[in-house]
């Protein structure tokens, strides 16, 4: 939820680095899936360590955490979804430039809406309706849907992006129930102590993949250590400043500011991994974010 008063510069500064770190944590993570790493891999070591961050914040915060029967059906499933979430969204991330991955997975405000109305009977609100189409619109033009900008023609277009579009909406999809969930059925767990259940089950369900899948996929070069490294140490700094510092700023969860994640991937990307993508699309990419921004600044 976006807080609706104004925020620090050194709130709003904070946040913006969040979202470049998180931004960068998909792009290491194609460094390390381009060296060998295998989705599943690179899930279970985020997580893992993330979860083991929060719980020593945990420990030092003298938090004791304490579960009602409700929150404990509901943080399992939770969990089960971000796990979900988790594999797909860098599943798409193998498959897709990194920004547009993103870009996909950022439609997750249509599916949280759906699956409020659908679990809950809750009718989207106004600006959602009007938001839907645009945010749409948008993603056609930055995914290229007819092929125009690489000229490949609709059917090579999707030839190309089909299974990393997918894998980004189902993310996308996975991401949005499990926020409606634990808007409904665990809002009042502590976010450091659903952070970490949630992180730990995501954890178990990569760990689960990897034995069906044979085994863990490391790296087979420097460069995908590296990469492996890195993702597993922007995304659990991110949530380590999301749950220490923003606190202390008055920002409180998630804020819409952070939707520029896409932007800093798409320049992280092209420096770092030299993807590129049409002017048309970068204004779709614009579209996007900017949609998903006023949705989440309006005033409630």
């Amino acid at each position: 939820m976006a807080d609706s008063k104004a925020i620090s510069g050194t709130a709003f500064a904070t946040l913006l680095l969040i979202a470049l770190m998180m931004g960068a944590n998909h792009v290491a993570a194609r460094i390390a899936f381009n060296n060998g790493v295998d989705v599943a891999t690179a899930v279970v070591f985020r997580s893992a360590v993330t979860a083991g961050v929060i719980v020593l914040i945990l420990v030092s915060q003298g938090v004791r955490p304490q579960f009602t029967a409700r929150h404990k059906r509901m943080l399992p499933l939770i969990g089960l979804l971000i796990g979900i979430q988790s594999l797909c969204l860098y599943s798409a991330v193998a498959r897709l430039p990194v920004a547009l991955a993103l870009l996909a997975f950022n439609t997750y405000p249509i599916w949280t809406a759906l699956g409020s109305f659908v679990v809950y009977r809750h009718k989207p609100e106004k600006a959602m309706l009007l938001a839907m189409p645009v945010i749409l619109a948008g993603l056609a033009l930055a995914l290229d849907v007819f092929g125009a900008a690489s000229g490949l023609g609709a059917s090579g277009q999707w030839a190309r992006i089909g299974a990393g579009v997918a894998f980004a909406l189902a993310a996308a999809a996975t991401f949005g129930l499990a926020l409606v969930i634990t808007q409904h059925e665990a809002g009042d767990v502590d976010g450091r102590v659903r952070t970490a259940t949630t992180m730990a089950t995501a954890g178990v369900i990569a760990l689960i993949t990897v034995g069906l899948q044979g085994g863990f996929h490391l790296p087979q070069a420097a460069a995908g250590w590296g990469g492996l490294a890195a993702l597993t140490f922007l995304y659990g700094t991110a949530f380590t400043i999301m749950f220490t510092v923003l606190p202390r700023l008055g920002v409180v969860g998630n804020s819409a500011i952070m939707n520029v994640e896409p932007v800093f991937a798409l320049v992280l990307a092209w420096l770092v991994l030299g993807q590129s993508i049409a002017p048309v699309q970068v204004v779709g990419a614009l579209v996007v974010v900017g949609a998903v921004m006023a949705l989440g600044m309006r005033k409630r």
